[in-house]
């Protein structure tokens, strides 16, 4: 961090000009690189995909108990794969192209106990954490059912431990809720852009929410500060994190589990292309690796930010990762995508998984409302404006004539391809809240330019 370089420099590239001027972007990896060669540049050992699936499956007994919407699937943490066939059609009018192949959405906006992406990885690392304290205190073995976490003995050496995370909003709301469920003493740090209900909901949990005027790398300083000052406390670390990356990537073996219970196939001539909204990068980039890890080569990840916050997207782009800030560059980071809102990005995503990535796309807030609003009119699925940043990769896709022939993506395979647009948040939304997204959504349809 604080590395010097020559901004003057830096925008001459024309991306990076782009960037700077809060424009929509899109620009693609000019060659593919071989699936196993990219998991070993990452230098991520990819059996940390089923340790963190594991550890879910012993804590499925303990969730199923303790939060009434896993029950159905019996403790797992999982959301739908919904086709949005009408969505598709309707944005196929509006850019004015056909999409080949078909659109889904997993719909991470209902993922169980905190409703987003953030979940996998954010309860991941707190379930670890629990773990390792009532194994070290004698209390548990490793491959327990972790329903012996409630017994009093263990609630009680749990309790002389905290967790305090920074975060926008949903990584906090899902540290905040199974952290104090497990009895730790619970500390999120939220920045100016976390949502009012959200704060409300972890407090009501006993969770102490500490606000801060700056934005998310500030809440992040603070949570690291609240840990270094007390050996008692862990520090979640959205930055830098392997356990929550271990958390995200599990779901790429659960969408492959999904697709072939739906008849979907998967390969080089039926590709799969994933559009992941990205913030400082770990939940995307854990389940970019998940998903290479279960589909190799066939699989293409494409990440979207907001213009005003295109943090990952100027990391790679400049080689700087973490170096450099959208402030860098005259952004200020404010963006209606609260859980997007992030001006540095995450090191470890930027530079070890890099290879693995497709593709940059950056998305106005005025067309991410505009997609809230269309999800809703063609489909009745409700998800809040950071849920939505996915929807414009697959036409940015299609522009892309150099990016499609170095890839292998002609038409015989976009005609086979499956798409998926993964959501991030919204379930918990409180209605009236939801509602103003919705109409301020419809409002703008026929006002963004498509074409």
């Amino acid at each position: 961090m604080n590395q010097a370089f020559d901004l003057e420099q830096l925008l001459t590239d024309p991306v990076v000009a782009a960037l700077a001027r809060a424009e929509e972007t899109a620009w693609f990896a000019a060659k593919p690189t071989d699936t196993p060669a990219g998991i070993d540049a990452s230098g991520i050992d990819p059996a940390i995909v089923d340790d963190a699936r594991l550890r879910f499956g012993r804590f499925a007994p303990w969730f199923a108990e303790h939060f009434p919407d896993t029950r159905a699937t019996h403790g797992i943490l999982e959301s739908p794969l919904v086709g949005i066939p009408d969505m598709q059609e309707e944005l196929g009018s509006r850019f004015g192209r056909v999409l080949p192949g078909k659109l889904w959405l997993k719909r991470d906006d209902s993922l169980p106990v905190s409703g987003s992406i953030k979940a996998r990885g954010g309860i991941h690392e707190v379930l670890e954490v629990a773990e390792r304290i009532a194994i070290a205190a004698g209390l548990m073995a490793g491959t327990d059912d972790a329903r012996v976490l409630e017994r009093p003995e263990v609630r009680e050496v749990l309790s002389r431990h905290g967790i305090a995370v920074g975060s926008t909003g949903n990584l906090g709301l899902s540290i905040g809720i199974v952290a104090s469920e497990l009895g730790f003493n619970t500390t999120v740090h939220m920045s100016m852009d976390a949502r009012a209900w959200k704060k409300e909901l972890l407090r009501a949990r006993g969770v102490t929410v500490v606000e801060h005027a700056g934005n998310f790398s500030d809440a992040v300083a603070a949570g690291r500060r609240t840990a270094e000052e007390d050996p008692s406390v862990w520090f979640v670390d959205d930055e830098a994190s392997l356990s929550l990356f271990a958390g995200y990537s599990v779901a790429g073996a659960r969408l492959a589990g999904q697709l072939a219970s739906l008849g979907v196939r998967v390969d080089e001539r039926h590709p799969l292309i994933v559009h992941l909204p990205c913030g400082v990068g770990g939940g995307p980039g854990g389940v970019t690796f998940g998903l290479k890890v279960s589909f190799g080569d066939a699989v293409h990840c494409v990440f979207a930010e907001p213009v005003n916050s295109p943090c990952m997207s100027l990391g790679v782009r400049t080689g700087l990762h973490d170096s450099i800030s959208v402030a860098d560059i005259g952004l200020d980071g404010l963006t209606a995508a609260d859980g997007l809102a992030v001006g540095r990005p995450s090191r470890l995503v930027g530079e070890h998984l890099q290879q693995l990535i497709d593709g940059y796309v950056t998305v106005t807030d005025e067309r991410m409302k505009a997609f809230v609003g269309l999800l809703h009119d063609t489909e009745g699925i409700d998800v809040e404006p950071s849920a939505a940043a996915g929807f414009a990769g697959p036409w940015r896709i299609l522009e892309d004539e150099t990016y499609r022939a170095a890839f292998g993506l002609d038409d015989a395979a976009l005609a086979n391809a499956t798409h998926v647009v993964w959501s991030t948040g919204g379930s918990m939304v409180p209605p009236e809240e939801m509602a103003g997204y919705v109409a301020e959504g419809q409002a703008l349809i026929n006002e963004v330019s498509w074409r």
